[in-house]
């Protein structure tokens, strides 16, 4: 049986999304658009389940507008920023963001957009202070990740978005990671947008939603229907929606067991992996992180090296590197931290969730364990 550590990368679907989904598939093939008794009841479960995303997130159903997913939703803020601005003014975003902010702001820098990436400390936090020192009369927008998806580090966003409201500048967050993991609730955290994916909380891949606050503007990235209140067109994908929506009822029930478990079980593994692996390093913050995350560099072993022998042995996990045209480059978000680009290489994200028990625990810290001593070996040899 193999044990999945790869969380943060997505989640096995929980079986009772599984059985919201099917009934919606086998019962419910109206087109939510359509006039008739069956549009209707599409309809009807498109918005029962915004509504059970709007109850999680704390905020107004008219708010949310459901997407393919937070890489398609932090695309639409970021991009309609061209449309709305022409490529004047100024965005703000950190030096640890995924690459679908990284890569919209990147587009916006070439049209003439002035683009200011923050820097964060050793242990991946940023400092309000910067944030707000960063932004001026020019600045349109400031766009953050709530939880960093590689070390799971969760930004002090309250505070943040405080300061920001303060100063009427309009603020993005990412909470792809935190959704599911972590309280995130927009009545406490003043954002104006939120992006977030079903996917990674035990809902379907390809569905996820925007929150857009009343008065934040929103421009479509799929036009040709009046999906969404036309900020997306074409037909909604009835089944993922209803399958998003449950998976954030469960959420909104389980938040507090699911952080209490995942954090029992993250501290195991680390616990278990420092009592029989020398040279172990905590990439981030252990305090503002999330509770399934542990980013571990494993001193003098090549990463990529240690991820290809755990999957033989039946262990999922993820690399702190991202392999590009055949070659493994450092991660970003480790070398924004101050890591060389060889201690980022030496880098695996081990995120646990929902399935994972102590047993398969102790599994995997027997498996790395072993696998760290033969490949440290292997390489004096």
């Amino acid at each position: 049986m193999r044990i999945y550590l790869d969380h943060n990368a997505t989640t096995p679907v929980r079986p009772e999304v599984i059985d919201a989904m099917g009934e919606v598939l086998r019962e419910v093939h109206g087109n939510p658009s359509s006039g008739h008794a069956e549009g209707g009841l599409a309809r009807a479960r498109v918005e029962a389940a915004r509504d059970e995303v709007a109850s999680l997130l704390g905020v107004a159903a008219s708010t949310i507008y459901f997407t393919a997913g937070a890489s398609e939703a932090n695309n639409s803020v970021l991009m309609g920023l061209l449309e709305e601005r022409g490529g004047s003014g100024k965005l703000v975003i950190s030096s640890v963001e995924h690459p679908s902010v990284v890569e919209p702001a990147a587009c916006l820098e070439k049209s003439g957009m002035v683009v200011t990436r923050l820097a964060v400390d050793a242990e991946g936090l940023l400092d309000p202070s910067d944030v707000f020192g960063a932004v001026d009369s020019d600045t349109v927008l400031v766009s953050l990740v709530w939880a960093n998806n590689e070390t799971g580090v969760i930004q002090p966003m309250e505070e943040i978005a405080r300061g920001l409201k303060e100063r009427e500048i309009r603020l993005h967050v990412d909470a792809t990671q935190a959704v599911g993991k972590w309280p995130v609730d927009l009545q406490r955290v003043s954002a104006d947008y939120l992006s977030c994916s079903a996917h990674k909380f035990g809902g379907p891949k390809g569905t996820g939603c925007l929150v857009a606050r009343e008065g934040a503007p929103i421009h479509p990235l799929i036009r040709g229907g009046p999906q969404e209140r036309r900020i997306r067109g074409g037909t909604e994908n009835v089944a993922g929606i209803v399958g998003f929506g449950h998976a954030c009822g469960l959420a909104a029930n389980e938040l507090t067991e699911r952080m209490e478990g995942y954090g029992a079980l993250r501290d195991r593994l680390w616990e278990g992996l420092c009592d029989g692996v020398e040279g172990l390093v905590w990439n981030g913050n252990r305090e503002h992180v999330l509770p399934n995350t542990l980013n571990l560099q494993f001193q003098e072993v090549p990463g990529e090296v240690l991820l290809q022998a755990l999957d033989i042995e039946g262990v999922a996990a993820s690399a702190g590197a991202a392999c590009h045209s055949g070659s493994i480059s450092p991660s970003h978000v480790l070398t924004a931290m101050g890591l060389s680009p060889e201690e980022a290489r030496s880098t695996l994200r081990l995120s646990v969730g929902h399935g994972v028990d102590a047993e398969q625990i102790d599994s995997a810290v027997s498996i790395l364990t072993e696998l760290v001593d033969r490949v440290r070996r292997a390489g004096s040899a």
